[in-house]
């Protein structure tokens, strides 16, 4: 089956919508066909109309997409209490122990991200693994952070990958391969992106699943629970009436 190839995590200037269109139509012509758009909180309707609008036209799947970085667990429930409604995909930024094992295990979670270049700030570990594995949280690796870092920090960033992502295997745990480009010079074709996870142990099929299947099942799964027609997983209203 072929596979349909999605990036997860495109970070454009939302300010100048000319640099966030030509990144979605570049998209396209790398060869994806589910693109997912990191949007402010404050969802402004306008603007995701007009990035709909330009993936309509590019022929590409667009998802919503928030960033949550909370400093604290109780700041994190309040902002999914407040926001998992408004947008298909919450990605939650670890930057400490008890924000990662909140996001781990709480279901309204889909991308669990953790600092790229600050290893003092990475906190997948077993036990964080056994949370998200139980929450169907997946592990986010974005692709920009290694592409920019200096030679000696990236190889200390693909040493704590591939311990992660072992980990992340080991545990059932999905792995998520995103771009996390803000700017065109660093988005990647699909299969590039996966081969530099090769770098970090991945195997090719795995590899591959990080940026086919895995994400798209996500999105899958949250718009049929963003659906009226949603009651719980796996049942769905199918008819409406005094009839029924």
């Amino acid at each position: 089956m072929k596979r349909l190839y999605s990036d997860l995590h495109l970070c454009p200037d939302l300010r100048d919508f000319e640099h966030a269109a030509s990144m979605l139509r570049k998209a396209a012509n790398l060869g994806y066909r589910l693109i997912a758009v990191a949007l402010p909180p404050s969802r402004n309707d306008e603007t995701t109309r007009r990035i709909k609008e330009t993936c309509d036209q590019a022929r590409i799947d667009f998802a919503t997409r928030v960033d949550l970085r909370p400093n604290t667990a109780n700041e994190l429930l309040h902002d999914l209490r407040k926001l998992r409604r408004n947008f298909e995909i919450v990605s939650v930024l670890c930057q400490s122990k008890d924000v990662s094992r909140q996001a781990a295990k709480d279901r309204r979670v889909d991308l669990l991200n953790f600092p790229l270049t600050d290893f003092h700030q990475r906190f997948f570990d077993i036990a964080e693994a056994e949370l998200a594995s139980n929450s169907l949280a997946a592990l986010e690796i974005d692709l920009e952070p290694i592409l920019t870092s200096e030679p000696q920090t990236r190889i200390r960033l693909l040493s704590s990958l591939r311990r992660e992502t072992t980990i992340a295997e080991s545990s059932r745990v999905p792995i998520v391969l995103s771009g996390g480009a803000s700017n065109e010079r660093f988005m990647r074709r699909p299969v590039e992106m996966a081969i530099t996870a090769l770098l970090f142990g991945l195997e090719k099929h795995v590899a591959l699943d990080a940026v086919s299947k895995n994400p798209s099942t996500i999105v899958k799964r949250n718009r049929e629970k963003l659906s009226p027609r949603f009651v719980a997983p796996g049942i769905r209203v199918l008819r409406r009436g005094k009839d029924c």
